[in-house]
């Protein structure tokens, strides 16, 4: 059962069975796997990449959203389990979350990831009171505005609109009511990297990570808002690369 959840779970846009190492990528709140197509093709066929898809979306889209973080977590840990070893988790935003408590998990089971990357997401422990999820839908759209990206642009077209919003609240409300469990955390490094002028993070908020390893902790930062990858593509990777000491 493990490769056929693997395949309903991941997406991988450039198969790579050569490559040295796998990327599992788990992407931010109302994201879907398509994309971090970009980030697959520049780490192929170094690295191969499987972007975790999500239920209540894209070709999943008949499927009930999991708003639980937790529950999320534990439905994704048998899946990434299935690939193939050496493998790091990427996580952007929510999906930094999300890689963290899967890598927990993994790691109870004696799987230790080669690294945990957490992007654009404050540590796990450090709580912000918000619960935008409940707001209307002007309100809500407004603050999801406020970060930029792909979501604010579809968000501009009514049919597109209506068609997202679903998956869209029900990720903020994982992520918005996701409590860190304290307990064991993990050995693997983690890689926090950030932008400089994100609206919602500060650098104290991202170096909370540090506490959350046992391993190697190191801190990026980069020029930009909550979505820095989108314009510093070829330094994430270099990173990327550099961590899992391989050569691009």
């Amino acid at each position: 059962m493990a490769v056929p959840a693997l395949r309903a779970w991941t997406r991988r846009f450039h198969p790579a069975p050569a490559a040295g190492t796998r990327l599992v990528v788990f992407p931010h709140a109302g994201g879907s796997a398509s994309g971090y197509r970009a980030l697959s093709a520049a780490l192929s066929p170094t690295v191969e990449v499987h972007t975790v898809q999500y239920p209540g979306r894209q070709d999943r889209l008949g499927e009930p959203v999991i708003d639980d973080l937790h529950v999320l977590a534990e439905r994704l840990v048998d899946v990434v389990s299935a690939v193939p070893r050496p493998f790091a988790l990427f996580g952007h935003s929510m999906g930094a979350s999300v890689a963290f408590e899967v890598a927990r998990r993994l790691e109870t089971r004696g799987v230790v990831p080669a690294a945990l990357f957490v992007s654009a997401r404050r540590g796990p422990d450090v709580y912000k009171e918000k619960m935008h999820h409940l707001a209307d839908d002007a309100t809500f759209i407004a603050e999801v505005n406020l970060l930029g990206g792909t979501n604010a642009m579809v968000l501009d077209d009514p049919d597109i609109r209506q068609l997202v919003l679903p998956a869209l609240r029900g990720d903020y409300k994982a992520i918005e009511t996701y409590r860190y469990r304290p307990g064991p955390d993990v050995t693997c490094p983690i890689v926090a990297l950030t932008g400089n002028a994100d609206p919602v993070l500060t650098t104290p908020d991202v170096e909370n990570w540090r506490e959350h390893t046992t391993g190697p902790f190191e801190l990026e930062v980069f020029e930009g808002g909550h979505f820095y990858l989108d314009d510093h593509l070829d330094a994430v990777v270099a990173k990327i690369l550099g961590t899992l000491t391989v050569s691009p």
